[in-house]
């Protein structure tokens, strides 16, 4: 009878530890699931600060284009006007410097596929230009070593 009872003293155990394993398994499954919901949470909010923080640099130059329309209205000198939106364009060129936007400089470059969109290509009279980029339509812009935009390019043939 001895034997018995010790098997059954370790299918108790066993169940026992079953069962310890299964409520370990369950709450290290719902506190993964807790951290994942938190962290998606948190990246969510983060988005959107960095979202808010890139529209409040914005705003100044808003305001710059908004006196500019008011003087147009009320200005008759072009070189007034030509000089504000100048002076915008500026602003704008630096903020995107700030962000790590830079302008790809592509005119009079070779070709490549994997980093310019042909829109159409030209006869020229020089063989230099032949297989180069003669003329940009739409600039590209380069985030951080990643193209953002990929510039529209005439190709010279």
């Amino acid at each position: 009878m001895p034997d018995n009872q010790s098997a059954v003293e370790t299918s108790t155990t066993g169940e026992e530890k079953l069962t310890e394993m299964q409520d370990k398994y369950l709450r290290l499954s719902a506190e993964f699931d807790n951290y994942r919901k938190r962290t998606l949470r948190e990246k969510i909010e983060m988005t959107k600060v960095a979202g808010e923080s890139v529209l409040m640099s914005l705003l100044p130059v808003i305001d710059d284009f908004d006196r500019a329309m008011v003087s147009m209205k009320e200005t008759e000198s072009c070189d007034a006007v030509k000089e504000g939106l100048s002076l915008i364009y500026s602003k704008i060129s630096e903020f995107l410097k700030q962000n790590g936007v830079k302008e790809m400089e592509v005119l009079n470059t070779a070709f490549d596929s994997d980093m310019h969109e042909a829109i159409t290509n030209v006869a020229v009279n020089d063989e230099s230009l032949k297989g180069k980029v003669v003329d940009v339509i739409l600039k590209g812009y380069i985030l951080n070593e990643k193209v953002i935009r990929f510039p529209k390019v005439v190709v010279g043939e």
